[in-house]
């Protein structure tokens, strides 16, 4: 039976001397679980390889207080298979029946191996005659529905950032990739050309940016480009792995701060979000958050002028398919920060991320200095090293956009908001002419 490709059965899947409080990834029946002993000399307990929430596999989780923690949000599950804890919910929050994971039929430990019956199986754990010969983990499985990958049909018919624009020199060019294809730029005293031929590209906000085909997305507006309060920098552009839509998810995200972010900017003690209210406009959307936040950057902290822990609001807009700007305002300083998220879909496992802060001290406050700013720069590149290593670890092929595919939580308002944003623009760009075009 073991080595049959149904899922029904008895499976040997690792030795039990090699199963400890780290998680191991295992399969049995084509099916990715991972093992785990949730204290030290404790039984064997099986999960599926994925997070419910995010499909975060959880082979990077950790043990704590008897159970298995999910690296990126905090969702805590016992020997059970039961979901005890959504930090996001608060002390008091219950967390939804559909945040048990489904793991195995049953585990056993026997001749020094541990079992797995992914199915009911009517009969015993097996004796093995010989060397049983566990098959290979496979990696976590796919969302079942359907996903927004970086090759959706749709997206030829959006702007989208494909250099900064000091990358193209005059008299010169480049060589881009998007959407699975490479495109030749060349910059003369005519403007910028793509070649093959694009329904459009222009300059704006400092980037090059081309269109495939006719553009059905909505404007961008970023209106601290034209406030002289406002210092712009931008980081080096940064190639994430994976597709561009769960990286957007996570730029929208304030539930995986305190985990992901732990180094930098977040505050694990405070987890728990209030859920926010979304705002549609056209193109996308607008949320409002307020939450605490370290604020290692902030002069004051350093002279014992203001805490480290501040109370900071943010105001999110997104455009589809891959724009967003975030500003970031500090309600004791009084001081502001815009981070704009531009993102190049280039293949199917690579993303390009462009980066840009607008920084302000605030109202009648000297302009930041040079060191100051390359302090604001030197935090977000941590803090984006960050979103970058943990899609790296998602290993997903887009966004799921089947709400059965995860477990949504009154937190998750914006991601779900990102969701339905997308079908709505996948919707337009079936419907779209030849004629009209909208600006990035």
């Amino acid at each position: 039976m073991a080595g049959s490709s149904t899922s029904t059965g008895w499976f040997p899947v690792a030795r039990a001397a090699a199963v400890g409080t780290a998680p191991v990834p295992v399969g049995a029946g084509g099916r990715a679980y991972v093992l785990v002993r949730l204290r030290p000399g404790a039984e064997v307990t099986a999960f599926p390889a994925r997070c419910p929430h995010r499909l975060v596999p959880l082979a990077a989780g950790h043990v704590a207080d008897g159970r298995l923690v999910c690296p990126a949000h905090g969702w805590r599950f016992d020997g059970e298979g039961r979901c005890t804890e959504i930090p996001s919910l608060g002390a008091d929050g219950c967390p939804p029946p559909r945040a048990d994971p489904a793991g195995p039929w049953a585990v056993e430990e026997r001749h020094g191996w541990v079992w797995l019956a992914p199915e009911p199986t009517p009969s015993g754990v097996p004796r093995p005659a010989g060397e049983p010969h566990p098959e290979p983990a496979p990696p976590p499985g796919p969302p079942r529905g359907r996903v927004f990958d970086n090759l959706d049909p749709s997206l030829a018919h959006a702007w989208h950032p494909v250099a900064l624009s000091p990358e193209l020199r005059p008299g010169g060019w480049l060589q881009v990739r998007l959407l699975g294809r490479t495109w030749t730029l060349r910059r003369s005293g005519d403007g910028v050309a793509a070649a093959p031929a694009a329904a459009g590209v222009r300059e704006r906000l400092g980037l090059i940016w081309l269109a495939p085909a006719e553009p059905v997305d909505g404007p961008m507006e970023v209106p601290e480009t034209a406030d002289r309060r406002f210092v712009p920098g931008w980081l080096p552009p940064v190639r994430s792995p994976g597709p561009a839509g769960p990286l957007a998810d996570t730029f929208l995200d304030a539930t995986h701060g305190p985990f992901v972010h732990a180094a930098t900017i977040g505050t694990p003690d405070r987890a728990d979000v209030v859920p926010v209210e979304v705002h549609p406009e056209p193109g996308g959307f607008r949320t409002v958050r307020e939450q605490w936040v370290d604020n290692p950057v902030d002069p004051e902290v350093a002279t014992g002028g203001r805490p480290l822990r501040q109370r900071r609001r943010t105001t999110y807009v997104y455009r589809a398919p891959f724009r967003l700007r975030l500003r970031q305002e500090f309600l004791d300083s009084g001081a502001a920060t815009t981070l704009l998220y531009l993102l190049q879909p280039e293949d199917l496992d690579s993303t390009r991320i462009y980066t840009c802060l607008l920084v302000s001290d605030g109202p009648g406050m000297p302009l930041p200095t040079p060191g100051r700013m390359a302090e604001q720069l030197a935090l977000q590149r941590r803090v984006l090293a960050e979103d970058v290593r943990s899609q790296e670890l998602l290993a997903v092929p887009g966004l799921p956009l089947d709400p059965r595919d995860e477990v949504h939580v009154p937190a998750d308002r914006a991601g779900v908001a990102l969701r339905q944003a997308l079908c709505d623009f996948a919707a337009a760009a079936r419907r779209a002419r030849p004629a009209g075009r909208a600006a990035a």
